[in-house]
């Protein structure tokens, strides 16, 4: 069975954290894109298990979540007129929750932005904290019958961003412009100094700055629903385990105390390696490879 060797398949999987599109990493590496395709697959189902196995038991004072939008295959207004588009094409929400004091990414799911997704999501949420949080959203208002479904038992409030609707300067991709926010506390005793959600929508920027499929009006984006489930695994085990947060001056793992060092991408490597290990060699073949090493 051919492999690539350590250092390329390191090198591939950082490329796809720092904001690399997949044909530039075939071309500067020389692999081919089929290659570069299934190792960000392998990886994000090795990362995916590692982080649902090692994000337990977090102790967070404050947690803030958001969604960020992103599209799969086509926007759908086009998935429409788009040929043999994929079930699952058309937009996809990245929901996430951070830890505001270790900026560690607790939980994320992908979905639309529905109730149904906003359930799972703050179910997933809720199995991974250790302690009572308090918890703040945006207005979206899924996220109200989402923390009442799952008996959500924290300090909750929403904070709602009142947006300009004519501003000077104002253009087709300007982004709207804030002009206030109303903090609104639902449920519980939440702290008004709490309530914010600027550091993981700080964190959604790292998103689109570190994962290519992310940025706006390129044809980079996502042409596969799986695949871009599987650049996010990867990606938030790079962000929390192995990218030393420069404020912090540790990885948002180590300083939530899951960690007690910084992982590098051979330990990725590592856990694809531990996933699907080389089948025994059998036969004829077994006795060539013992006379080869």
């Amino acid at each position: 069975m051919n492999k690539l060797p350590l250092q390329t398949r390191v090198q591939i999987l950082q490329m796809l954290c720092e904001g690399s599109s997949m044909r530039s990493i075939s071309r500067i590496t020389g692999a081919s894109i089929n290659t570069v395709s299934k190792l960000l697959i392998d990886a994000g189902l090795a990362c995916a298990r590692f982080h649902d196995e090692t994000v337990r038991g977090v102790t967070a004072k404050a947690v803030q979540c958001d969604e960020i939008w992103s599209f799969s295959y086509a926007k759908q207004k086009n998935v429409k007129f788009a040929k043999a588009a994929p079930e699952a094409a058309g937009d996809v929400w990245t929901w996430t929750a951070l830890d505001a004091d270790s900026k560690l990414i607790v939980s994320w799911h992908v979905g639309d932005r529905s109730q149904h997704t906003g359930i799972s999501f703050m179910g997933d949420l809720k199995a991974r904290l250790a302690n009572r949080v308090q918890l703040t959203t945006d207005g979206h208002k899924a996220y109200l019958k989402a923390v009442a479904a799952v008996d959500f038992d924290a300090d909750y409030a929403m904070l709602n961003k009142i947006f300009a609707t004519d501003y000077a300067g104002a253009g087709r991709y300007s982004p709207p412009k804030c002009i206030g926010a109303i903090k609104n506390p639902i449920m519980g005793n939440p702290d008004p100094d709490l309530i914010n959600t600027s550091f993981v929508e700080r964190q959604n920027l790292t998103m689109r700055m570190s994962m290519r499929r992310f940025t706006r009006l390129t044809n980079a984006f996502s042409k596969k629903f799986e695949n871009h489930c599987h650049a996010l695994a990867l990606y938030f085990v790079f962000y929390n385990f192995c990218r030393v947060h420069k404020t912090l001056g540790a990885t948002p793992a180590m300083a939530a105390g899951l960690v007690d060092k910084v992982l590098k991408m051979t330990d990725v490597v590592a856990l694809i390696d531990a996933a699907n290990p080389v089948p025994a060699v059998r036969g004829p073949y077994k006795k060539a490879a013992e006379i080869s090493n």
